[in-house]
């Protein structure tokens, strides 16, 4: 199966769809979820160090069988220990995962780095200079994250790692505003909350009668959660996912061939989103 790209602001490209080892797999052994995703077609792997998993992703890659070049791997930085650098970070998890670099290394939470915003991105940029990993960005990063690191940057971050969904697409304009105008690239995690977390919303109605809609057209079936994830693919998201059923991995992959939604499709969903606000994960942001 092809997996279709996003270009970086780095001239990187990086599969629009990964599989994260967070949420569900959070502290947990994630080997077999590794091998699994990569089994069934996953090549785009979504790590970080405070999932407290990046051995047991290093271990379902080995076990895999899958080479270096065929994956992308991105892990985040967590909090730092005293003494300790991004980059120094960034080697120690290198070390857990096995390989000799990442393709994408995200600051996982500016709120994390209070004050030290700027030269933890000077830092960034050091490890990818040392070519610890290919591409940098960041995760949970307001307007005001952004622009404190954008006074300093001599790179800017490749991709913003957010909540991102129809419950949060209108609170988020100010920073699409942002990573337009930097060309980063929106990442989405929590991209399907919507349909799981926050069942019996505005959205509800619209999802069935899109997916509906689409089924017709595609003459096989459509789930919900394609209609959301094609959504997201649309406006150009990448998108961070999980599943512990091969079933649901091979559907999430098979977003690709689901047909396009019509402008007028993608407009319903954002004006229905905008009438109900609601983060379903509002710890990882600054207060509202």
């Amino acid at each position: 199966m092809t997996i279709s790209t996003l270009s970086l602001n780095d001239g990187h490209q990086v599969p629009w769809i990964a599989f994260g080892t967070g949420t569900a797999l959070f502290g947990k052994d994630a080997e077999d979820a590794i091998r699994l995703a990569i089994d069934n077609g996953f090549t785009h792997l979504d790590g970080a160090q405070v999932y407290g998993n990046e051995d047991t992703l290093g271990d379902g890659i080995v076990a895999s069988g899958k080479s270096r070049s065929q994956l992308f791997i991105t892990t985040k930085l967590g909090k730092l220990q005293p003494g300790a650098t991004p980059k120094s970070a960034l080697q120690e998890s290198l070390k857990k995962i096995k390989v000799d670099y990442v393709d994408l290394y995200l600051v996982h939470q500016a709120n994390n780095h209070v004050g030290q915003l700027k030269e933890i991105w000077k830092g960034m940029e050091e490890a990818q200079k040392a070519g610890l990993t290919k591409s940098i960005g960041v995760s949970n990063f307001a307007p005001d994250h952004l622009k404190t690191i954008m006074e300093v940057a001599s790179i800017p971050p490749a991709v913003n790692q957010v909540e991102a969904h129809p419950y949060v697409w209108k609170a988020l304009q100010p920073n699409l505003a942002i990573h337009d105008q930097y060309k980063i690239v929106t990442s989405s995690y929590a991209g399907l909350s919507p349909l799981f977390r926050g069942k019996g919303g505005p959205l509800d109605p619209v999802i069935e009668q899109i997916r509906a809609r689409l089924e017709k057209t595609r003459g096989t079936p459509v789930s919900d959660g394609q209609v959301l994830n094609k959504w997201l693919q649309q406006k150009g998201v990448l998108v961070v996912t999980t599943s512990s059923k091969a079933e649901r991995i091979r559907e999430y992959l098979d977003t690709e061939n689901v047909p396009e939604l019509t402008a007028e499709e993608i407009a319903l969903i954002d004006t229905t989103g905008g009438k109900l606000h609601k983060r379903f994960f509002p710890g990882n942001w600054p207060p509202e």
